[in-house]
């Protein structure tokens, strides 16, 4: 019995050399036929798989919290509407390459909220990544000053879901401006994005000092976004 188990582990059938050794354990296995053993088998290998594709790719989403829709509080005086999160939680807007703005002041939850969406959409099955802008703009400047950025611009455009937070904390300055404005092409109506900010959008052009890299950019970003407008008391000690 210890060797099928042992067989199944090297054969990276992790699952199923777990639920051997429960059956065997419980001598279940004595008890089923061939095929509802073999049934049950290739379930938990086809569960423990999708596990940790799931567990794979929140790790590799690089959230700075934990969130998921569940914890989020919803009501229309915060600025987020039940309704919306539910069509949203069914990952149909990343099929559709669809953006969405979150906007509003310190603390009212924009992180949360773009955590949340993103956390969902890795459960989903969707390749996600997270941002803050400073740290997005530092990797871009590090992958051109090793003659990298060409691959890193590739590896952007394939994510199915890009959430860059905290836009506009700082004033996007000459190559910077570019290297954004090129992230934000190449996922438009083709690839899904999450954008949060604690300036208002109509605020937005004094991020830039080049006005016709402004105007592409917003108009690619708000154009059709589905936009949420955060309000309220700070909800730092709830999340």
């Amino acid at each position: 019995m210890e060797n099928i188990s042992t067989s199944l582990r090297r054969l990276h059938m992790s699952g199923m050399a777990m639920c051997w050794k429960t059956m065997t354990e419980t001598h279940q296995a004595d008890k089923l036929t061939f095929r509802d053993g073999l049934e049950i088998l290739i379930q938990s290998e086809m569960d423990t798989r999708h596990h940790n594709k799931i567990a794979r790719l929140i790790k590799n989403a690089g959230f700075r919290q934990g969130a998921s829709l569940e914890e989020l509080e919803t009501s229309e005086s915060r600025g987020i509407s039940a309704g919306i999160i539910s069509q949203l939680s069914t990952g149909e807007y990343i099929n559709q390459g669809a953006t969405v703005v979150i906007s509003g002041p310190t603390g009212t939850g924009k992180s949360f909220l773009a955590t949340a969406l993103g956390e969902s959409a890795c459960r989903l099955g969707y390749r996600v990544k997270y941002y803050t802008l400073t740290r997005l703009l530092d990797e871009v400047r590090l992958a051109r000053l090793e003659g990298k950025e060409l691959k890193f611009f590739e590896k952007m455009e394939h994510l199915d879901l890009l959430i860059i937070d905290d836009f506009g904390m700082k004033k996007l300055e000459g190559q910077q401006q570019n290297d954004f404005e090129q992230i934000i092409d190449d996922r438009y109506h083709k690839k899904s994005l999450i954008l949060s900010s604690q300036l208002a959008v109509s605020d937005w052009y004094s991020i830039f000092s080049n006005e016709m890299l402004a105007e592409a950019c917003l108009d690619r970003i708000v154009h059709k976004a589905i936009r949420f407008t955060l309000k309220g008391d700070s909800m730092r000690k709830k999340y």
